[in-house]
């Protein structure tokens, strides 16, 4: 089977101090480069809570309201994964719906991280174990919302989540 997401060949999979494994740059990465591209299959919420993620885990980017790419089979899983884990002081934001570039530049060796606010429209409230000094220490699928983080990510939310914004920004 072919890969389905793209990692830089500047990455490398490997332990993480956040969470299982994790994405690391092992040469440095500049501002804007293109780090990692998620790949997949088009599937909506209810295939993806019912079919999906009881058996293969968190495995998806939201794409829009109802829409996401995921890997749908256990072999396709670890073609799919791009092992960044969230961090409340990420380095990767977004391009677009699945495209992750780095928002500064990156040195060789650190952890490549995004924050879920900038992909995340859903239910769910978790404990942060990201271990920033700026911690939010519970995420949330309503992030996004936060008017400090709409700031802080302004120009690296996903395309659908940008549009979200504008939205609520053009109604106040």
């Amino acid at each position: 089977m072919i890969q389905l997401s793209y990692r830089s060949p500047k990455t490398k999979v490997r332990e993480s101090k956040i969470h299982g494994r994790g994405l690391f740059a092992i040469a440095d990465i500049a501002k804007n480069e293109i780090v990692a591209v998620k790949g997949g299959h088009i599937v909506d919420r209810k295939t993806l809570r019912e079919r999906i993620t009881p058996r293969l885990g968190p495995v998806e980017i939201q794409i829009d309201g109802d829409l996401f790419i995921a890997p749908v089979t256990e072999e396709e899983r670890e073609l799919s994964m791009l092992y960044s884990n969230h961090s409340c002081d990420p380095n990767l934001g977004m391009r677009g719906e699945i495209t992750f570039v780095a928002m500064r530049d990156i040195c060789i060796g650190k952890e490549l991280t995004h924050d879920w606010a900038m992909t995340d429209d859903d239910d769910y409230s978790i404990e942060c174990n990201c271990g920033a000094p700026d911690c939010r220490k519970t995420l949330t699928g309503k992030d996004w919302q936060r008017p400090d983080l709409q700031k802080r990510y302004v120009g690296y939310f996903s395309a659908y989540l940008a549009r979200k914004i504008a939205l609520l920004e053009s109604a106040r």
